[in-house]
Formats: C-alpha cells, structure tokens, sequence
C-alpha cells in the first residue's frame, strides 16, 4: 500500500528548516490565563494549550470548527502537566492530579478548566480527533495505571511507558493516548524506530530544562530529517514519518495516536541498517 498518496514526504523533503519547523513543530502554545489551539490538517486534529489562573477556562471551539461547541463533532483527550487542578464537563466535576488524564466524549457542551492552586497552577494538555460515536467521558489517575517498562540502559533508552487513554481501559472513537517518561540516564526513545500505516501521531515533549533540547526524528526511513524541540514544544508526526528522539538529558514526552487503527502494537519497525 502506498501510505503516502499525497505525496506530503517528497513534498517535505525539499523543505528548510524553517519551512520544516512551521509545518510540523507547534510551539508557544503554552500560556498564562490563556487557552491556545492549532487546527491541523493531518487527520483533522486539534491540539491546545489550557492554562488558567485564578479564574476557570472554559472549553470553546475554534471558529475554524463552524461548530457550536468543541465536543460537537468530536472527542478529546487532556492530560494535566502542572500542579493540582480540576475540570468541569457538564456539571461533573474531575479532580486533575499532576499527569491525570482525562477523556472528553462527543457531545460534552460545558466543559471548564480550573486550578486548584495559585501557587503551582495546572497547566493542561488537549488532543482532539473526529468522533463518529459518544462515549462516556472518564477520568483516568496516573497513580492507577502500570507502568510498562521498556528498553535498558545499554542503549541509554531506559524508559516506562504508560497507556492512558486506549481501547483496553474504555471505548474511544480513534483516540490512543498516553505518557512515557526517560530513567535518568537514558536519552533514546522509539528506538528501533518505527512507522504507522494510516495513523498520525503527535508528541509533546516536557520535563526538560531551559538549557536541554530534543533533537526529534522524522522523516521516512530512508531520508530522515529533524527538528530541534524545546520544553513543552510538540511535533506532528504523520503516518509517512518515523518518530525518534533522543535528548540532551533525560525527559518526558506525551504521545496522541488518531487514525483508522486504534491496535498500539500494530506498527511497521524499520531495521536500524535501513535508516539513512
């Protein structure tokens, strides 16, 4: 099959780095008192940034959406990556630890982000996709769930992956969701890398320094590219893409799947002799 019929890699082949940047790398989303949002063309998605002050945020649609309310068409997953908060969606009210998540079902109307603490505010992550079906939105607490523990520190890709929001733990529409977090140490992620026929990805990187970067992978295999990626910056990763990293230093990074295949271990793994 060709998965990429557009022909968006060779398009993205020949661009700069700039270019490259504007395309796929989403950054100052992240902002005092303020809900920021990019709508995408890849696989229609929508991301944001929530992050309210002493007063609550509520949930409202991008004209771009020509809906009445966010959830109208739509289910999002959110994931909070400050201190303690809490979320109202239509009338229940959800308690946000720090990396709780949350899955917002279509058809929610009132939706309101709050912190719970001025001193050490919430600050909320949201991915959103097309939903053809409601389910029920559910809280989901970081506490409860295991972590997977994947790689070694032989590689320097020592890391503990968390699936958060997925068809295993409740019924989602395309919606995949969830954290994985570096042991000091390790810097690799995805590695042996990877791509997903006819799903899109896209990863938000945090728990880094001022002075750390990420230099993120992308790309198809056999012409990869990269970008640069700062504290809470997120790339785009479409299907055609590879989506590795590696660190300055250790970091933490939330991923968000969408697409025709909701299945986690149904990916195409590249040889590492077949990267260029």
């Amino acid at each position: 099959m060709n998965t990429d019929p557009s022909g968006s890699a060779r398009w993205a082949a020949g661009l700069s780095t700039d270019e490259l940047r504007r395309e796929f790398l989403l950054a100052g989303l992240f902002a005092a008192d303020r809900a920021s949002f990019r709508c995408l063309d890849t696989d229609r998605a929508v991301v944001g940034a929530i992050c309210p002050g002493t007063g609550a945020l509520p949930l409202e649609a991008p004209a771009s959406l020509h809906t009445a309310s966010f959830l109208e068409r739509r289910e999002a997953g959110v994931v909070n990556l400050g201190g303690p908060g809490r979320i109202r969606v239509d009338g229940a009210e959800y308690p946000m630890e720090h990396l709780d998540f949350l899955y917002l079902g279509r058809g929610a109307k009132a939706v309101a982000f709050a912190a719970a603490d001025a001193a050490a505010p919430a600050r909320y992550w949201l991915v959103s996709y097309p939903a053809h079906a409601s389910h029920p939105s559910r809280h989901v607490a970081f506490r409860d769930v295991p972590g997977a523990a994947l790689g070694g520190r032989a590689n320097a890709n020592e890391r503990t992956l968390r699936r958060m929001i997925h068809p295993g733990a409740m019924p989602t529409c395309q919606l995949v969701m969830g954290v994985t977090r570096m042991a000091p140490g390790s810097v690799w992620n995805t590695m042996p890398t990877h791509t997903h026929d006819r799903r899109t990805e896209v990863y938000l990187y945090f728990d880094l320094p001022a002075d750390q970067a990420v230099i993120h992978l992308m790309g198809p295999p056999t012409e990869t590219r990269h970008l640069i990626v700062r504290d809470c910056e997120a790339v785009v990763s479409p299907s055609w893409s590879i989506h590795s990293g590696v660190g300055t230093g250790a970091y933490s990074f939330i991923w968000a799947m969408g697409g025709e295949n909701q299945e986690f271990e149904d990916m195409d793994a590249v040889p590492m002799a077949a990267l260029r």
